[in-house]
């Protein structure tokens, strides 16, 4: 039975103690709602961004924020390796051990998994929030990128429950850009584009507004793509003008620093100077800057082009257009975005801040309070399936499918009297499962044996509205099932996600031939073992020698061509088989009726 929130008559619900955290990369940031206004929280030196920074000490010490970039041994864009398997965590910090499922990484202290680190940094703002609101939090909504899967999403969360936080929602972090800016509240059936341009990463997402549903069309991005790509444009010109000494890494550090301090400085100004130490000062222009920046912005509009394409849409559809990030301050990047899409962006609020404004007022709607009524509906980033007979990949659920979500499928055995079936479920966008990621793998056992074909068994999908996924498959007639939450040890980098959807692009059309020659080979291979099958049984009673002998020779040249690379040939040499093979499959057919009728009348099997 469901329960309602009573106040007294006339009075207002009792407030919930519930924030919106934005977890980010290099900056984390938690804002709450009082008084009917939403606002990010500072520390005691009044900054609002908490630096993604943790340093652990021998003494069992741990330092978070500003305070941890005081000393080496720190851990920096920890998000990154979130759900990540212990190799491809051991090219960013030493691991304690390279075998393990899970990573934990080498600390002056005891070794801290990627979980463990990022809960240091959500309980920091989480206690920002207890202290505004005087009292235990109730929960909290997490932003992530759009393109983390399953097992990101499920790292984030085990981060949380680190922290004694209970996570409400996590949302895409472009989702709640959108939200703070109320365009869910007053427009309806509108398209939004979210423009989001940090200091590593980029990202674009559509999404549409109806009938107060949040849904999100399509995302995109480039990883390898941000601010610091701009930072560098200044470190290459400074080194070429200076002859800087690019060895040494602090040199290289200070440096940068110093280009990052001039391309703030020219969203403000025409013309800034770099000034550091053993080097004269450099003055460089905007314009030049822009110069320089323009195969950057090609490659972001690019990236949008494609979102747009994803979600069935032109530019001219698009009835808002929202900017996140610090480096959407910069004019270039303002007047490209406005030229793209033909709109002017929202700007009113500050960039780095409204991705924690909206989990904030998301938080507030979950809770029962302002905005209660709207929904919002994110995306899978990649396709989900299982492996099907030839190492080939059968979809389930497809990309960009709204969620949460819930597809059915019916598989089949594929040989006679098979009582068990391996399930492998894998995610990604080419045919074969050897280019996509593996997910988990579960066994249906219990199968009544029945023979190849007969047996139904229905394979569901559920993807839960963080994103995670759970698979059961159940045999129809015995009812007997078996399942799996894919909470997987690993999980795949944004720039690998976005490389498996480039090459599902370039890989099309040879994709397509490769699907076609494995579907032909698998059939060769089921057709050949049913009339083995079916000749152990009775070939020697129902077929003449010369018949056997041209069905064996029809087989053998099935063989043949079932290796090669030709699937006309293959499909060719299956259709001269079942012709070939057709008086004895007839003779078979009788014979089954025959022993079925015996001691029957015809009458019998009329209908009335």
């Amino acid at each position: 039975m469901a329960l309602m929130q009573i106040s007294e008559p006339g009075g207002a619900p009792t407030p919930k103690r519930v924030c919106g955290i934005d977890l980010g990369t290099t900056h984390s940031l938690v804002a709450v709602m009082r008084d009917g206004q939403v606002h990010t929280l500072p520390d005691a030196d009044g900054h609002h961004r908490l630096p993604s920074v943790v340093r652990y000490t021998s003494e069992g010490e741990v330092y978070v924020g500003s305070a941890a970039l005081e000393a080496d041994g720190a851990f920096f864009s920890i998000k990154r390796l979130m759900g990540r398997s212990a190799a491809e965590a051991e090219t960013a910090y030493p691991v304690a051990d390279s075998a393990a499922a899970v990573p934990r990484f080498l600390t002056a202290g005891e070794p801290k998994t990627a979980m463990e680190i990022s809960a240091e940094i959500l309980r920091v703002l989480a206690d920002r929030a207890r202290a505004e609101l005087d009292g235990d939090l109730e929960g909290a909504v997490i932003t992530v990128p759009a393109y983390f899967d399953e097992a990101q999403r499920q790292a984030t969360k085990d981060a949380a429950r680190l922290a004694g936080l209970r996570v409400l929602r996590l949302i895409n972090e472009p989702t709640a850009a959108s939200i703070a800016y109320g365009l869910g509240q007053e427009h309806d059936g509108e398209l939004i584009a979210v423009f989001d341009l940090g200091g590593g990463t980029f990202d674009i997402s559509i999404l549409r507004l109806n009938q107060g549903v949040f849904e999100v069309l399509a995302t995109g991005g480039d990883t390898a793509l941000g601010g610091d790509d701009f930072d560098r444009l200044l470190l290459d010109w400074i080194v070429e003008q200076r002859e800087a000494d690019t060895k040494d890494p602090n040199r290289v550090r200070e440096i940068l620093n110093q280009a990052r301090q001039v391309r703030e400085a020219l969203t403000e100004s025409d013309e800034a100077v770099l000034e550091c130490d053993d080097m004269e000062p450099l003055s460089v222009t905007r314009a030049r800057l822009e110069q320089w920046s323009a195969p950057l912005l090609e490659r972001m509009l690019f990236c949008c082009r494609q979102a747009l394409l994803d979600a069935g849409v032109a530019e001219s559809d698009i009835n808002d257009v929202v900017l996140v990030g610090g480096m959407t301050r910069m004019p270039y990047v303002r007047r490209e975005v406005e030229a793209f899409f033909g709109r002017m962006p929202h700007t009113d609020l500050n960039p780095d801040r409204v991705v924690a404004l909206g989990a904030a007022l998301q938080a507030e709607a979950l809770s029962g309070g302002a905005g209660s009524d709207l929904l919002l509906l994110d995306v899978t980033p990649l396709s989900l399936g299982i492996e099907i007979m030839g190492e080939l990949v059968e979809r389930v659920i497809e990309r960009n499918t709204t969620i949460p979500a819930h597809h059915a499928q019916e598989f089949t055995t594929f040989k006679d009297g098979q009582t068990a079936m391996s399930i492998h479920v894998v995610q990604g966008e080419r045919e074969r499962v050897a280019d996509c990621r593996s997910l988990a793998r579960f066994e249906l056992r219990g199968i009544p044996p029945m023979v190849a074909g007969a047996a139904r068994i229905q394979v569901d999908f559920q993807v839960d509205a963080d994103g995670l996924l759970e698979v059961e498959a159940t045999e129809r007639t015995s009812g007997v099932s078996a399942g799996i939450s894919v909470q997987p040890s690993y999980g795949l980098e944004e720039a690998e996600i976005e490389r498996m959807l480039r090459e599902s692009v370039h890989h099309a059309e040879e994709d397509v031939a490769t699907r076609a020659l494995a579907e032909q080979q698998v059939e060769a291979d089921r057709v050949v073992q049913a009339l083995q099958d079916a000749m152990a049984m009775d070939g020697d009673v129902l077929l003449e020698a010369t018949e056997r002998e041209m069905i064996e020779d029809l087989m053998q040249a099935l063989r043949e061509v079932r290796d090669g690379a030709d699937a006309d040939a293959i499909r060719a040499a299956i259709k001269a088989l079942e012709q070939g093979c057709e008086p004895y499959v007839e003779r078979r057919m009788n014979q089954s009726i025959q022993r079925v009728m015996q001691g029957h009348r015809v009458e019998e099997f009329q209908e009335e």
